[in-house]
């Protein structure tokens, strides 16, 4: 159904724009993948966090984690099931054991900054990690969302340092590490992925 509906949408558009050439038309239909797909995700994951009452953290999950990992990026699983299972187990178990601990001051003056440091290393080395299906291959794109992943990464741990609310602190040093992980290179080789700017290569020119 989500690929009848994103070969409609890319047809339109070729017909719209008919300078579109195959290879472009197959990146706008994995692009649209992805959009279209995440609709049914997330009323899946909330209807989840609804079951388990914690709806309202869930969707402070997605909502603190929404721009750092737009501009981070990170694996994608090869079927639909897959990223359900993902994308569900990632916004509900988190802030769902996050509820259950409290982090002493201590290991959270410690923890963080160690966290932000090993953040900085991937973002530097693997951000934006794109994949093969939407790849990200203007430099200049390239290097806007590794800027918008520092800062809106070091914004988030600062929160998380200072903020009182343990589960909210929790979710947000929990919910940043496991994202961090998802765009370096074994995850990738985990999930059997490939990073899009390494298939196609990087152009000095802006994407439209």
């Amino acid at each position: 159904m989500i690929d009848k509906i994103c070969t409609f949408l890319t047809n339109r558009i070729r017909k719209e724009m008919p300078e579109i050439d195959d290879e472009r038309a197959e990146v706008i239909f994995y692009g649209l993948q992805n959009i279209v797909g995440e609709i049914p995700k997330v009323f899946i994951m909330l209807a989840v966090a609804y079951i388990l009452g914690i709806f309202w953290l869930s969707l402070f999950t997605f909502v603190a984690l929404f721009i750092y990992k737009g501009a981070s990026g990170g694996v994608h699983l090869k079927t639909h099931i897959g990223c359900i299972l993902f994308t569900t187990g990632f916004y509900c178990i988190i802030p769902y054991i996050s509820q259950f601990f409290v982090m002493p001051d201590l290991v959270k003056y410690i923890a963080i900054p160690l966290i932000w440091i090993f953040g900085m290393i991937m973002i530097k080395l693997y951000a934006p990690a794109d994949t093969e299906n939407v790849p990200i291959l203007a430099k200049k794109d390239r290097r806007k969302k590794q800027i918008v992943s520092y800062i809106s990464y070091t914004i988030g741990l600062i929160i998380a340092l200072i903020i009182p609310y343990s589960t909210i602190a929790n979710i947000i040093v929990i919910a940043y590490f496991v994202q961090t992980l998802t765009i370096t290179r074994l995850a990738y080789r985990l999930t059997n992925s490939k990073y899009g700017y390494e298939v196609y290569g990087e152009t000095s020119e802006q994407s439209a």
